[in-house]
């Protein structure tokens, strides 16, 4: 699994230049191009080409960079795939194409071959794509998959509750087909983005279940989720600690370390190793 951070991932649509050149300064960890859902049909087409042109022509720092195309069972699909494939060859930088309402492993062959100069991602936002997440998962080419909580609602239809109960099989699913394959998963959006208690509230419990972090609609949930899915300075010394114990532990000739009337075992240290690698890859987004 990849060790840059995915804490904020906002999306932006790819036919606002406005808002993608904003984007340059705004502190997101990667930023999702919608070609998709943000996009009305008859601007498609332009937007495509403009976001084309952003990627190579405009500096997203160290941001990850991941384009969200329409589905290859729509007209759209495949021009969108085409073109990011030329935007690739002619200087642009992708990391990911992002391929909506992924159903099975065979749904990203398409995009694959399509666009062989980037990684691949997968919507979770289906029940067939929930039912089938260990497959998707396990695609050679995919490295990210997103949540798609909005259409995954609407399929249930379900309701909205603040503890998510209806969406909880589903992230469920997703995660242990992430995280047995090694993928980077990042959390469904939260829609009422002036409701700061609410946003903070989701984060955490994404956080808390495993997530990598969170997809975002507007700047300015941010703060809160890079806040959210951060070390904090207490987990960073706790984790420190942790490790410095068990490897006296292990100097004495010990199995394992007591730390705060807790057994550290070997598999706490892969823990802790992995918060303060997190840390370090969050602090040089920043530098």
């Amino acid at each position: 699994m990849s060790s840059r951070p995915y804490r904020s991932v906002l999306y932006i649509p790819g036919s606002k230049e406005r808002a993608l050149e904003k984007a340059q300064g705004l502190a997101a960890d990667a930023i999702i191009f919608d070609l998709e859902d943000a996009v009305a049909p008859d601007e498609k087409p332009a937007a495509r080409d403009l976001l084309a042109r952003v990627l190579r022509d405009f500096d997203f720092g160290r941001r990850a960079r991941i384009v969200r195309i329409n589905g290859f069972d729509t007209e759209w699909g495949r021009a969108d795939a085409d073109a990011m494939d030329r935007a690739i060859a002619g200087g642009a930088k992708i990391d990911a194409i992002l391929i909506p309402k992924v159903n099975r492993a065979a749904d990203l062959d398409p995009v694959a071959e399509a666009v062989p100069g980037a990684d691949l991602w997968a919507m979770m936002e289906t029940g067939l794509g929930m039912l089938n997440a260990g497959e998707i998962a396990a695609h050679p080419r995919l490295k990210g998959m997103v949540m798609g909580t909005n259409d995954l609602a609407k399929e249930l239809g379900s309701r909205f509750r603040p503890d998510r109960l209806a969406m909880q099989t589903g992230l469920g699913l997703c995660l242990l087909a992430a995280r047995a394959h090694g993928k980077v998963i990042v959390d469904g959006v939260f829609n009422a983005f002036k409701d700061e208690d609410g946003l903070r509230a989701e984060c955490e419990q994404g956080r808390d279940m495993g997530f990598d972090g969170k997809t975002l609609i507007h700047p300015a949930q941010l703060d809160i989720a890079n806040a959210a899915f951060a070390p904090s300075e207490a987990e960073l010394a706790l984790a420190h600690r942790q490790i410095a114990a068990y490897e006296a532990a292990r100097a004495a000739g010990q199995g394992v370390a007591v730390v705060d009337g807790r057994i550290v075992e070997n598999l706490h240290i892969v823990t802790a190793n992995a918060l303060i690698a997190k840390a370090e890859a969050i602090a040089a987004m920043a530098g």
